[in-house]
């Protein structure tokens, strides 16, 4: 089994896919996996300064339906969560959701607590469209700033 990783690893290298990895590594980042976007798009700008609109749009595009997706694993999760009994962290924390909707998931953005957001507003049923506009959102002002300011960085350097 872990000889496909080197594989992939191989296949999404830089640059010789650039855009196309931007997009893929985005999208399962914005799942459950435990992967991180930033250091591919940081590293393709820093690579080709003249793609930074390019890759952070594909990277928002990417991310989004990444988000997309959670959202609809969420939504299938609904039933399955409800044979569960809920504590109070989870009750307000749902209330919480649900009194925001769909713009909670401008916070889709955040590390470690994104991405299960978009899982939960589908589970919620908020809205979908509604809520990958505001995962889009969020997720563009995410990607250009830092990525601005992480170039800004390294030219200090």
């Amino acid at each position: 089994m872990d000889r496909w990783i080197p594989s992939l690893l191989h296949l999404l290298a830089l640059p010789e896919y650039s855009l196309g990895t931007v997009f893929v590594v985005s999208f399962i980042s914005a799942t459950l996996l435990p992967m991180g976007s930033e250091p591919v798009v940081f590293g393709l700008v820093q690579l080709n300064p003249a793609l930074f609109w390019p890759v952070v749009l594909v990277a928002t595009v990417g991310n989004t339906l990444g988000g997309a997706v959670s959202w609809w694993m969420g939504y299938g999760a609904h039933r399955v969560a409800d044979h569960y009994g809920k504590s109070s962290h989870h009750l307000r924390a749902l209330d919480w959701l649900q009194r925001l909707g769909p713009k909670a998931c401008l916070l889709a953005w955040l590390p470690v607590v994104g991405d299960p957001l978009c899982a939960v507003a589908g589970w919620l049923k908020l809205p979908f469209w509604p809520c990958v506009a505001y995962m889009a959102v969020g997720k563009l002002a995410r990607y250009t700033l830092m990525t601005a300011a992480l170039s800004s960085l390294a030219t200090l350097w």
